[in-house]
């Protein structure tokens, strides 16, 4: 998914689920070290990858993406819960996402 596609998509998904335009924004650029496994809490909020990144793991409690799967019938770019992203390559690797926070009314 491009970073246009995910900002399109967005409002439309988040009407969907009943925010409407009560949501803030944050692009995140995760830099992985070789070998290194980050796991991000986003409970109450989705992270959208805005980007396909090879030799990198995203799974959730959304489901996974990953390139180097051969038996996956699906890729996911939108994810929520504890997201591991686990870094496959020895060398740097960087992975997007676009953060949507929804505000909750008080």
């Amino acid at each position: 998914m491009t970073i246009n596609l995910a900002l399109e998509y967005i409002p439309r998904r988040m009407e969907e689920l009943g925010f409407g335009n009560d949501y803030y924004l944050r692009f995140r650029h995760f830099v992985l070290q070789p070998s290194e496994q980050l796991d991000v809490p986003a409970f109450n909020q989705f992270f959208i990858l805005v980007e396909e990144a090879q030799d990198v793991s995203v799974k959730s409690e959304f489901g996974i993406f990953d390139l180097s799967l051969k038996n996956a019938n699906e890729m996911l770019y939108e994810h929520q819960g504890q997201i591991t992203l686990q870094n496959y390559a020895s060398a740097v690797n960087h992975i997007r996402f676009i953060q949507v926070i929804p505000k909750h009314k008080i």
